[in-house]
């Protein structure tokens, strides 16, 4: 501004001499004269029209959300996204439709142009990344492959005794169950029956031990094996998807057809996996990490979990899974053993059933992980049970799948071509500020606490203070000199034909990267998720947020938008986050990420009643969708905590924000105040709606509360939402009773 302000005086002081004759310089001047106030009419435009952009685009997004026909003090969440759930028909290939899927359909369509560009000069990251990709989209070679192979990974544990002809002949007698869980974990990243994994150790953050847990199943909870209704349908679809894809590979591998010997082996299978799911312990009865923790020897383990009739012998087990990343384990060897229960409860399990059947269980589960990356008959076998457990009746664009399982697999290759692409830098540096203004509004909240004593306070202000903080992306993906990506993947080798054996390269690689780091330091710099996401992130065993390039766009945030919207976007995200710190797992480690209980008995006590409050007030929304079940309040506890001190923490952040910058100008088209605007953005966020098949899965499975629920139980708890909103006491937004944690 200072060149042009120079320029103006210049062009003023000639023009003040009478009316002598123009000179040429006098001519001169005039002509520049005249060209600088064109110029600055122009930059008034432009300003003008720049300022139009930044207030006209999030005006028209909001308003084309909102229901303004709805009373924001009955129903907030119909009045703020009404118009949204009208404009948006759910697609057929999807199971749920969000803002949060819309975002993440456009950054898919960005990595899509940057993985299908030349690889010529690029990095071997990139290569690699492109490789992966291409082999995925070569459709017509995957078709011609077919089962193939299928086949041969098949070979490499043992066969599938229902689509062999002589397996008990052949493969049983030298048969073990400790080699084969084994080879399916390290080899093909598959944990089957038995959870056997490396992380950090709850109890010691800086180093890694083995864990020993209740494993996955097939289907997405063990509701599916024991209700009725919707879930019972899934499980019908199971059962004949699983004898459908048995008699499809007896028929490839040119086995006599015997369609009734295909159903009594996988209704055995069935039989099995129903016997696993009831010994496993449900979710809700699975909430506190510290009841969970037992720690010993690899010796004790042998001692007190010894199953079948010949012995399982856990240390050999272990050592062969270990002995794939060249690391010894003796029986001394700690581990944690976080299931018990479902331990005990093996034993006698396995004890009923017959080599055969557990060797068809475990091929059952390698193989429906790996129906996507076959030939379309093989998706084509899935249909029924995709639409039973989805509600979905067409599969994504190849392309789609393609993208995503390359971003996945390769994520901070993905994400540095998809920063490049599309990240600006300065929003760093923006969200950087914003998380400090939040933490600054958390520490402060822990001063309006009656429940909590002084004490207790110092320890969680410590806690808050030392969050550690991952914005955007890793610099070093970014720096070509740095061979730090390329290492990365330096044992991958990709072809373009093999799309299959490219997946069991990644899921190989998956699983040394994960075991090998027993005997290493945790690195506490090490990102914990790739920059194309739209998600953000705690760690407890950390005490570490993470905000990726893919969450830093509008809604959540822009510097082209009201600050009222980034702070009810993006500022409710990162109080979100640095409450899941304090929520009723976070709560359980300290500031350096162990496992520490660092309350006093007073603040621990009232830290449950005031949990207590928030487990009755979710557990009795009614969710129509899913079958008129309720929300989970225990199972969503952890989630609900941390949406609730999120939008109290922004909206205090974005009260100090106001006294110190001023109010912001008004929305064109919007007669709300900023302070509105705030709680409308919030809720916007979580626009969206749900099939009722995924509805009832998700109810199960979902740790956080149905969208609608994240918005109404947080503003039926905030005094100040009410305020602003003049709703009147006893409505349903403004209820007499109200929870709050922190």
């Amino acid at each position: 501004m200072g060149k042009s302000e120079s320029q103006m005086d210049i062009v003023e002081k000639s023009t003040k001499s009478g009316k002598k004759p123009w000179s040429f310089v006098a001519i001169g001047l005039a002509v520049l004269l005249l060209l600088m106030t064109c110029a600055a009419v122009a930059l008034v435009i432009l300003y003008a029209s720049s300022r139009a952009v930044q207030f006209c685009c999030p005006a028209a997004r909001i308003i084309q959300n909102m229901d303004p026909t709805a009373d924001p003090c009955e129903d907030f969440y119909q009045y703020a996204c009404g118009g949204w759930l009208n404009r948006h028909v759910i697609p057929e290939t999807s199971s749920r439709y969000s803002i949060f899927d819309i975002l993440r359909d456009e950054l898919e369509i960005i990595l899509k142009g940057v993985l299908e560009t030349s690889d010529q000069g690029d990095r071997e990251a990139f290569q690699k990344a492109k490789i992966l990709y291409k082999s995925c989209m070569n459709e017509s070679l995957i078709e011609q492959r077919d089962s193939l192979p299928l086949l041969e990974a098949l070979r490499m544990v043992g066969d599938w005794p229902v689509a062999s002809a002589d397996w008990s002949k052949t493969k049983e007698p030298s048969w073990s169950m400790e080699e084969n869980l084994s080879i399916m974990n390290s080899r093909f990243n598959k944990r089957v029956l038995i959870d056997m994994f490396v992380w950090n150790d709850d109890r010691d953050s800086s180093r890694h031990i083995i864990y020993i847990d209740q494993p996955s199943l097939g289907m997405p909870s063990r509701d599916y094996y024991f209700n009725g209704g919707n879930y019972q349908r899934v499980r019908e679809a199971y059962l004949q998807f699983m004898i459908t894809i048995a008699k499809m590979i007896r028929e490839d591998k040119n086995v006599s057809r015997d369609d009734s010997f295909v159903q009594e082996e996988m209704a055995k299978v069935m039989e099995l996996e129903t016997e696993i799911a009831n010994a496993t312990t449900p979710a809700e009865e699975r909430h506190d990490v510290t009841l969970l923790y037992n720690k010993m020897t690899l010796a004790e383990l042998q001692e007190k979990f010894a199953f079948n009739v010949s012995e399982f012998n856990w240390t050999f087990f272990i050592q062969r899974v270990m002995s794939s990343v060249s690391v010894q384990v003796d029986p001394e060897e700690e581990v944690v053993v976080y299931g018990m229960p479902y331990l005990q409860e093996l034993k006698a399990i396995i004890s009923k059933y017959s080599a055969s059947t557990i060797q068809n269980y475990l091929i059952w589960r390698l193989v429906i992980d790996r129906v996507s990356s076959l030939s379309r008959r093989f998706k084509d076998a899935r249909a029924s049970y995709r639409k039973a457990l989805y509600g979905t009746t067409l599969e994504e664009a190849r392309w789609r799948e393609c993208v995503s399982y390359v971003n996945n697999n390769m994520e901070n290759a993905v994400g540095a071509m998809y920063v490049r692409e599309t990240f600006a830098g300065e929003s760093k540096r923006m969200v950087r500020d914003l998380i400090e203004k939040i933490r600054e509004a958390f520490v402060e909240t822990l001063d309006e606490l009656q429940w909590m004593d002084e004490a207790s306070k110092e320890k969680a202000r410590e806690k808050a203070m030392a969050i550690k903080e991952q914005i955007g992306y890793p610099d070093y993906i970014l720096e070509d000199q740095n061979e730090k990506l390329d290492l990365e993947y330096a044992n991958l080798n990709f072809s373009e034909h093999n799309y299959f054996e490219n997946i069991l390269e990644n899921l190989q690689a998956g699983a040394q990267k994960s075991l090998k780091k027993l005997r290493e330091r945790v690195d506490q710099d090490i990102w914990i998720i790739g920059a194309a996401v739209v998600n953000a992130f705690y760690s407890p065993n950390r005490n570490q947020i993470v905000f990726p390039a893919g969450i830093l766009q509008p809604p959540f945030f822009s510097k082209h938008q009201p600050q009222a919207l980034n702070f009810g976007g993006i500022g409710m995200v990162i109080g979100h986050e640095i409450t899941h710190g304090f929520d009723d797992n976070g709560r359980n480690f300290d500031k350096d990420g162990n496992m520490l209980d660092w309350w006093s008995n007073f603040s621990a006590l009232h830290f449950k009643e005031q949990s207590l409050c928030m487990v009755h007030q979710y557990g009795n929304y009614t969710w129509e969708l899913a079958g008129g079940q309720n929300v989970s309040g225990i199972s969503t506890l952890g989630e609900n905590i941390a949406d609730n001190g999120g939008v109290r923490q922004a909206y205090k952040a974005y009260l100090k924000w106001l006294e110190r910058e001023g109010k912001e100008p008004k929305l064109p088209g919007l007669n709300l105040s900023h302070k509105q605007l705030f709680f409308l953005n919030f809720a916007q966020v979580w626009c969206g709606s749900y099939r009722p098949e995924y509805a009832s899965q998700s109810i199960k499975t979902d740790v956080h509360s149905p969208l609608k629920y994240r918005v109404m139980g947080s503003l039926q708890n905030f005094e100040a939402f009410s305020e602003v909103f003049h709703c009147k006491k006893g409505t349903a937004m403004h209820p007499a009773g109200k929870c709050r944690v922190w």
